[in-house]
Order: structure tokens, then sequence, then C-alpha cells
């Protein structure tokens, strides 16, 4: 049953898949359990008669047990919509690998799980909004430093237009 084991384990397994795979072994472990051996042992006298019948009655009857069983756990996986919330525990895992930070966890006391959550956010805010300051300031800088330059060159022009002015009176 061991098939090298390389390639499955770098691909994890889906949750559905997971699943199943626990609910074939706890088949497996059920029929084991269920033993031929202890089936004849709790029918001896039957079996000492009828040791063909014996066997076919066992294999029915596990047969039957397999059958019931993976019929019920398929009528769960289907009411509760199983494969559905599994894909989607998967898909929220798979996201939360990138996360830097980790999932936030309420600690019952609600000052502490408000200030938990919020003053990190506040902090990341704060130092985003100090950065936009600081480049308004900047932008700021430059545009009054146009607006003189501006104003400047106006005032000069003006001066050129007056000292025209008299030379052409």
């Amino acid at each position: 049953a061991d098939g090298g084991g390389g390639p499955a384990l770098s691909a994890a397994p889906s949750r559905a898949q997971m699943f199943t795979t626990v609910v074939d072994t706890f088949l497996e472990k059920l029929v084991a359990a269920g033993s031929y051996q202890r089936f004849v042992n709790c029918y001896r006298c039957f079996y000492k008669l009828q040791p063909q019948l014996t066997r076919s009655i066992y294999d029915q009857f596990i047969s039957q047990l397999e059958a019931s069983v993976k019929e019920e756990i398929q009528e769960v996986k289907n009411e509760g919509n199983l494969e559905g919330l599994f894909s989607s525990l998967d898909k929220i895992v798979e996201e939360a690998k990138d996360r830097e930070e980790p999932a936030w966890r309420p600690s019952g006391i609600p000052e502490e799980d408000v200030r938990s959550t919020m003053v990190p956010y506040c902090l990341k805010h704060r130092s985003y909004l100090r950065r936009v300051l600081r480049e308004k300031e900047e932008e700021n800088r430059k545009v009054a430093e146009s607006v003189l330059m501006g104003r400047n060159r106006i005032a000069e022009l003006q001066q050129l237009i007056q000292a025209r002015q008299q030379a052409w009176q």
C-alpha cells in the first residue's frame, strides 16, 4: 500500500480526499474487527453443520454492512454539502497562507479585543497619513516655488512693459 509517497507529499490532499481516506480506513478496520473467524466463533454450531452457507452468509453480511455504511456516509455528505464545505475550507486555508499577520482570535474581553484589532490598524493608517502628508507638503512647496517664480516673472514683465511704455512716450 506504500506507493513511494514522493509525489503525493508535494501536493497536499484536499479535505474531501482526506475524509474519504478516513472513511475507507474506518471501513477496513470495521471489516477486520468483524473477521470471518470471529463470525464463525459466534455461530460455531451453524458453521459445523453448513460451512459453505456460513461463509456465504458472512460475505453477504459484510458486503451489505459496507454498502450500508457507505450509503449512510454519502447521505451525510450530500445533506451537509460536505464536498462544498471542504472545498470552501481548502480555499480559505490556501488564501490564508499568504497572510503575514495571524488570524484574529477573540480573548473574551471586548476592550482588549477592540484594542488588539484597532491599534495596529490605526498605527498603519497613521503612518499612511503621515506619508501622504509629507508628499502633499512637498507638492505644496513645489507649487509655492512655482507661484513665486511666476510672480517674479510677472513683476519683471510689468517693469519691462513700463520701461517700454516710458520709452515709447
